[in-house]
């Protein structure tokens, strides 16, 4: 039998236009949604169009690493 744990998985999604730097640090993505994806039919970095709670508007939210 197949782990179908491994097919699907759950990925996180952040907001590509939340960059704020502030002095040595830098702050990145506020905004994120997590989702599910199916790793075979999409095996790139998936890229969605998403409401910025931060931003106040849509925007583009990149999958990030865990």
């Amino acid at each position: 039998m197949t782990n179908k744990k491994d097919v699907r998985g759950p990925v996180i999604l952040e907001c590509t236009s939340c960059l704020q730097t502030g002095g040595n640090k830098i702050l990145i993505g506020i905004s994120r949604y997590i989702t599910q994806k199916n790793r075979h039919n999409t095996p790139n970095r998936l890229e969605l169009k998403k409401f910025c709670r931060r931003c106040y508007k849509h925007t583009i939210h990149v999958e990030i690493k865990k």
